[in-house]
């Protein structure tokens, strides 16, 4: 796992597995966003599993896919919703970390 800080609120990683969530945990985070959509590829673990596992260890969670459109007005409206309602620090996920960056980076013209 390689988590890249973005600002003292968030950070980004590529895909990450239920063996990682407990030392997101460890590491201080408070809440993940996922930016992969489901079966994106087949050694992808799905959101469902995630997120489970992530609840029990305490951590909100939220969906919000980045899917072959790219960043919609839909998806940058579910990352202000998520990082309005969640604590911080935040991490965001997909494959590689650009598109939860991107996405990121979208919502400070609106959360400013």
């Amino acid at each position: 796992m390689d988590i890249r800080q973005i600002d003292d609120e968030y950070s980004v990683s590529g895909q990450i597995t239920l063996e990682d969530l407990n030392e997101i945990k460890a590491l201080g985070f408070k809440s993940i966003v996922c930016h992969r959509p489901d079966h994106e590829s087949p050694d992808q673990t799905s959101f469902s599993v995630i997120e489970a596992r992530a609840k029990e260890l305490g951590l909100d969670i939220a969906h919000v896919p980045v899917g072959p459109m790219g960043v919609t007005e839909e998806a940058v409206q579910g990352m202000v919703d998520a990082l309005d309602e969640f604590p911080r620090p935040m991490l965001g996920y997909c494959r590689s970390g650009a598109r939860s960056t991107a996405i990121y980076q979208k919502t400070h013209h609106i959360r400013s």
